[in-house]
């Protein structure tokens, strides 16, 4: 059970952050623990963090403000270990140099300063500034896979959602144009096509009026050759 003090400072706090925000952090405490706090940090532009958003926790001790917090990050960032408690001097790994004049927001803006350092520490880790970059434009599609995350930060899963349909209209709206060779193949496909259909049009007229002119002999012939038989009958029939 947390002391009536340690409540009552974590809820003046609260109010504090709902009423000055801190600019680049984002810090909530859960619906059923006042002693555990969510938090987002946003990366710094300018830096490999850039674009990043980096979710985590504070377990705060029931004799807060008199003992510090411990500290983890459970988004992959490239900088500290996940699900790890991270060494600072406003972490309970330095209870000795804890300040209980320091607050939430004071201890994620340090956590947000240390982060943009190389400075080793227990729970840090050494990538490249491309690791950190990577990690920074997939941190938000991790987080959003979270349901805590997803119930506390509604307003990350709808920056996210934007951005997905965003890039599904971009993706439509761009449909590259065929190139000048694409064309001349194209061009290339459709003539011949043409032509043969021309070349069938053609053929058929040509067989109408060969049929028309082999039938016309014909009939002419017939008549004729009638004619001839019987005018050459006529002699033998006055016999």
């Amino acid at each position: 059970m947390a002391e009536k003090s340690c409540i009552k400072r974590l809820q003046k706090e609260y109010r504090a952050l709902c009423k000055e925000p801190v600019s680049h952090v984002v810090a909530r405490p859960s619906p059923n623990d006042i002693l555990e706090w969510h938090y987002v940090l946003e990366g710094s532009e300018g830096t490999p963090f850039a674009g990043g958003y980096y979710y985590g926790k504070i377990k705060f001790p029931s004799e807060y403000p008199y003992k510090p917090p411990g500290i983890s990050m459970t988004t992959p960032n490239g900088r500290f270990m996940t699900q790890k408690k991270i060494c600072l001097s406003m972490s309970d790994f330095h209870p000795e140099s804890w300040n209980p004049m320091w607050s939430v927001s004071s201890i994620l803006t340090g956590l947000l300063s240390f982060m943009m350092d190389n400075s080793p520490t227990t729970g840090s880790v050494n990538t490249t500034v491309a690791e950190k970059q990577r990690l920074a434009k997939t941190s938000l599609a991790f987080n959003c896979k979270n349901a805590t995350f997803r119930k506390l930060f509604p307003e990350y899963v709808e920056k996210y959602n934007q951005q997905l349909l965003s890039e599904k209209l971009a993706a439509e709206q761009v449909s590259p144009e065929p190139s000048q060779e694409e064309n001349s193949s194209l061009m290339l496909e459709r003539v011949p096509k043409s032509v043969g259909e021309d070349v069938k049009r053609i053929d058929a007229v040509q067989d109408r009026r060969k049929a028309k002119k082999e039938s016309f002999p014909t009939w002419m012939m017939f008549l004729l050759v009638s004619i001839f038989g019987i005018v050459m009958a006529l002699p033998l029939l006055q016999l």
